[in-house]
């Protein structure tokens, strides 16, 4: 989620090693020179810090949970159903942004404060594997809502099998690498300056003046496909199964096993609703204003706080990522209590294994300090018995 400009092609910059221009041709409608800095002031330098502390966290929580997530999906093949290997995709997707993409972005953000020094290969990556994860969540959440409306709605109706499923599933990634490929293919280098003395790389997608209708046109793809209908979707699902969940009675007499199977549908659908809503409040601000700055770029263009703007945005966003782990480690399915079988597995096989060891050599040292004794006395007995007999 890097900004996107359209510039003229003959200062579009490809590689590093090329002569920079110290200013480009924005397709903003403003003059270069007439642009503020909006890099100043202490607005910038708190929106720095904000960013910077998502981003850790971002590595923190989505990184570490979504890992003990996935562990914890592959130890207990009880959890091994459809829903869950949806949101192990969703799960993979944030875990390669954390532990990925976010150490580059700390660095960019706010290390060199928007300065790029890692090479074209990987700002085209980092652009590629974020927009990819976006789509992923997406068609994950979405994939996650349909299902959840056939087992409610439509229960007598087949379910889906394995070879189903695992087509689902590669499409769920196939669709996203796809229409991502713009994102790598126009990420740029771009050397800029406000002060003479002082230049850095901008990375960033950048689309050629000349291009501006094929970009606007995928960004109204991208908007409809991956935003706007899955959200109708999913809400769509998700009143269906409220309606079916809470305002329809059961039929017959109802045993505690069916309420209680009732009282998990319901929280799971509660959890799942919950996410929507997060989703669609932290991802709509980004497209809002990606609307925004893409189509009426002179409402922004000449505004100093452009880029506080955009971080707040950014922050809004990638917080998603953040909630979603939250939601799914701590509530979803049971995960909770298996997670900490795992943790418990984990604690005995490190620190239980030295104090197995120790028990053992003090019973065998003990065995064999009563074993002579008994085999002593064992032998006099036997002697005794003997010469009894004898006699």
């Amino acid at each position: 989620m890097v900004a996107t400009y359209a510039v003229s092609q003959h200062h579009l910059l490809r590689n590093v090693s090329d002569v920079y221009a110290n200013s480009y041709d924005t397709d903003y409608e403003v003059p270069p020179e007439e642009m503020p800095d909006s890099t100043k002031g202490r607005a910038f330098f708190v929106a720095t810090i904000v960013i910077g502390v998502v981003l850790i966290a971002i590595i923190l929580v989505c990184g570490v949970g979504n890992f003990l997530f996935i562990v914890t999906l592959a130890c207990y093949r009880k959890l091994h159903n459809l829903t869950n290997l949806l949101i192990a995709n969703l799960a993979v997707s944030d875990f390669l942004v954390a532990v990925v993409c976010c150490p580059f972005l700390v660095d960019y953000y706010v290390v060199k404060r928007l300065s790029w020094d890692h090479g074209l290969v990987l700002c085209a990556s980092i652009n590629y594997l974020r927009t990819v994860s976006l789509h992923v969540s997406t068609n994950a959440l979405l994939a996650i809502a349909v299902d959840r409306y056939m087992a409610i709605v439509h229960p007598l109706r087949p379910r889906m099998n394995y070879q189903t499923a695992r087509c689902l599933i590669v499409g769920v990634w196939i669709v996203p690498m796809l229409i991502s490929i713009p994102s790598a293919y126009f990420a740029s280098e771009t050397m800029y300056s406000h002060v003479a003395s002082k230049t850095k790389i901008f990375c960033a997608q950048i689309y050629p003046v000349d291009h501006r209708m094929f970009y606007r046109t995928y960004f109204l793809f991208i908007l409809l496909v991956e935003f706007v209908g899955p959200v109708v979707v999913m809400a769509a699902c998700y009143t269906q199964i409220s309606r079916e969940l809470w305002l329809k009675g059961l039929p017959g007499f109802q045993t505690e096993q069916v309420r209680g199977r009732l009282r998990r549908r319901r929280r799971t659908v509660v959890v799942l609703i919950g996410i929507l809503a997060a989703y669609v409040l932290c991802w709509a601000p980004y497209y809002g204003f990606a609307l925004v700055r893409d189509f009426h770029p002179t409402l922004i263009s000449r505004s100093r706080n452009f880029l506080v703007v955009f971080y707040v945005v950014e922050c809004i966003a990638m917080g998603n990522g953040i909630i979603n782990t939250f939601c799914f480690v701590s509530v979803k399915n049971s995960t909770a209590k298996h997670l900490k079988k795992v943790a418990l597995l984990h604690f005995r096989s490190a620190y239980g294994l030295s104090r197995n060891k120790s028990e053992m050599e003090v019973r065998t040292s003990s065995l064999q300090v009563t074993e002579e004794p008994d085999c002593l006395r064992l032998k006099e007995r036997k002697h005794t018995v003997g010469l009894t007999a004898k006699y």
